[in-house]
């Protein structure tokens, strides 16, 4: 076994039995969208990185309206990927890749300076302090982010958890790879213009109204 496999930071990745036409589109449509298993991830032209898209209703929607820019979703949830699968043939999308599984192992194998912008909406909050470890946004993952990120990229991260926020804002300003893109409150209790609507933001199953954070990755 593997000691020095990095903290998981997502619960489960599978609640009930996939739908025949979601379980359908795993088998057919996902192997010709996933990116590489192992090895370097190639990346040309401008690129989008989504981590945690959930249903993938903010993913498809961004990359119907950005047919010119590729992304790349990842998420770890089963029936979170057969959703996205779904939008992704319902829009006859072709300017998306997947990863059913872990971040990380995806940031790791993309090539320096190569993402224009990243998201991650609504990730696990592990909100007790014993499982604050688990928290996705820790000093060792953002500096990997700022790696793959091109200078003046942007990171958009949101959360409907208060302590998560506050988390999140410490540790990434105290990165000198980033800076903090708000001037006034209501840049963080508004969503920023294009965003889309996700069926977990909707469920408001935290302790306070969605707080939205941009961090530009510095020069």
């Amino acid at each position: 076994m593997d000691d020095h496999r990095p903290i998981r930071s997502f619960g489960r990745i599978k609640a009930r039995a996939l739908k025949p036409r979601q379980a359908g589109l795993m088998d057919t449509l996902l192997p010709h969208l996933s990116v590489p298993e192992e090895g370097a991830i190639e990346v040309s032209g401008p690129t989008v990185l989504e981590i945690g898209f959930g249903g993938g209703e903010h993913l498809a929607a961004q990359a119907a309206a950005h047919p010119e820019t590729r992304f790349i979703g990842v998420e770890p949830f089963m029936n979170g990927v057969g959703s996205c699968l779904r939008h992704i043939e319902e829009g006859g999308l072709t300017n998306v890749r997947l990863h059913m599984g872990d971040a990380r192992d995806v940031v790791s194998r993309l090539p320096d300076g190569c993402l224009d912008l990243v998201y991650i909406l609504f990730p696990d909050p592990w909100p007790k302090a014993r499982h604050h470890k688990r928290r996705l946004i820790q000093p060792d993952f953002l500096g990997e982010l700022a790696r793959v990120m091109k200078p003046g990229a942007e990171l958009r991260f949101a959360t409907d958890w208060a302590n998560y926020a506050a988390w999140t804002l410490e540790h990434v300003t105290r990165d000198p790879c980033f800076a903090w893109l708000a001037e006034r409150a209501e840049d963080w209790r508004k969503p920023w213009p294009g965003h889309v609507t996700t069926r977990y933001e909707a469920k408001r199953l935290g302790d306070c109204p969605p707080i939205w954070l941009r961090f530009l990755r510095a020069g």
